[in-house]
């Protein structure tokens, strides 16, 4: 089985993970990591072609015989954060880190395309291997989407390390779940509006700080109250700036937040109803307020057919029934669900975390890691997704 050439090459996927782990990038332009990309693709002797609106990348395998199309997602970017894990191939890049195993994710991905492509001639069909940016922004899918990525697709398969389900899971087990698999996640900004004046005489102003505090708690009424107790959801504010001085009321007050939801109907009231709350409870106050709703990506809803294919492709790599189903979703979001709109697939997750290697850390914290003695146990699973899907 050409899965079992992933072990021999493990060293490889670390070196690569370790590589690009140093010169994390954020959002849609990646100049570093689109050249480290590259670079691996021109050495395997693979064609790709660039985006013209990022640094996203598609490689494409032409195999010997006309068959089915299959594609694989990696996602390059990654987040503002000061790297605190005191590794030796720690990121060379101020207040930017890749603590959300995307390192890991292209590393795998570049493994795979690495096994695969000397056996193109034993294979039918085609392979797309797509490398997205912007994934923690949620706009990168939609970007290869409209390039045409998909087009001809029959199926798409992702996957994502860490302990971002539970850090329970055993490091280097996969879990593999059909249906509602992550929540939608949008982003919703407030820039509540009064009028400023000194701290001794709040009668003579409006007091924006006063009418976002009311808000705020309005707010989570949305969800104990006009929700139903069967929708899962979450509305939850992350920031909140406003003021420079003690005894100062300033004009405006700045809010951030976030929703969640599994179903188009809840995800759609919530946006509805933060815009209507927020607007009267400011106008209650003599205040008005500016609402907008960043759109990020839908629910994440594996293909039911696509996820036994995969699981039932990769159970030898896993041995001793360590692929496993699991029912509960994440409301953690993911844009692979904009790929999963437009065509059949599965989004599945490889754990790392061991706690006694530190890698069950949560993702986005700065001394975020993982497991690498499981990479190629990622890698090994996209190579026998590709030798099932596209026949011997």
């Amino acid at each position: 089985m050409l899965w079992e050439k992933c072990k021999e090459i493990e060293s490889d996927i670390v070196e690569m993970r370790r590589e690009l782990h140093q010169i994390p990038e954020l959002g849609f332009h990646l100049p570093k990591t689109r050249a480290y990309v590259i670079r691996k693709l021109e050495e395997i002797g693979v064609p790709y072609i660039l985006s013209e609106k990022d640094s996203s990348i598609v490689a494409t395998m032409k195999c010997a015989r006309p068959g089915k199309t299959l594609a694989f997602r990696a996602d390059m970017d990654a987040l503002p954060i000061q790297e605190e894990t005191g590794l030796s191939f720690a990121s060379l890049h101020n207040s930017c880190m890749h603590a959300c195993g995307h390192d890991a994710h292209t590393a795998m991905l570049l493994a795979a395309l690495q096994v695969l492509y000397p056996h193109k001639e034993e294979l039918s069909g085609e392979i797309r291997f797509l490398f997205q940016t912007a994934e923690e922004l949620a706009k990168g899918a939609a970007i290869l989407i409209e390039e045409g990525a998909l087009k001809g697709v029959d199926a798409i398969f992702g996957m994502h390390i860490g302990s971002i389900l539970d850090k329970s899971i055993p490091s280097g087990t996969m879990a593999c779940t059909p249906g509602a698999v992550m929540a939608s996640y949008d982003r919703f900004i407030l820039e509540v509006k009064g009028n400023g004046c000194h701290a001794s005489t709040p009668e003579k102003g409006v007091d924006p700080i006063n009418i976002a505090a009311h808000i705020i708690l309005a707010l989570q009424t949305i969800n104990a109250r006009e929700i139903a107790g069967t929708d899962a959801a979450v509305l939850t504010m992350g920031l909140i700036r406003g003021g420079e001085l003690y005894n100062a009321i300033p004009s405006t007050v700045h809010i951030e937040g976030t929703t969640r939801a599994f179903k188009e109907e809840v995800r759609q009231k919530l946006a509805k109803r933060i815009g209507e709350v927020a607007k009267c409870t400011a106008e209650a106050f003599g205040g008005t307020v500016d609402y907008t709703m960043d759109w990020g990506a839908p629910p994440l809803i594996n293909d039911k057919e696509m996820t036994e294919f995969a699981k039932d492709a990769i159970q030898d790599i896993f041995k001793e029934k360590i692929v496993l189903y699991r029912d509960s979703p994440s409301m953690i979001g993911e844009d692979f669900s904009l790929y999963l709109q437009k065509i059949p697939g599965a989004f599945l997750f490889l754990s790392s975390a061991n706690p006694e290697k530190g890698t069950d850390k949560p993702h986005h914290h700065a001394k975020f890691d993982v497991d690498e003695d499981v990479l190629w146990k990622g890698s090994a699973s996209f190579v026998a997704i590709a030798e099932k899907f596209l026949g011997r």
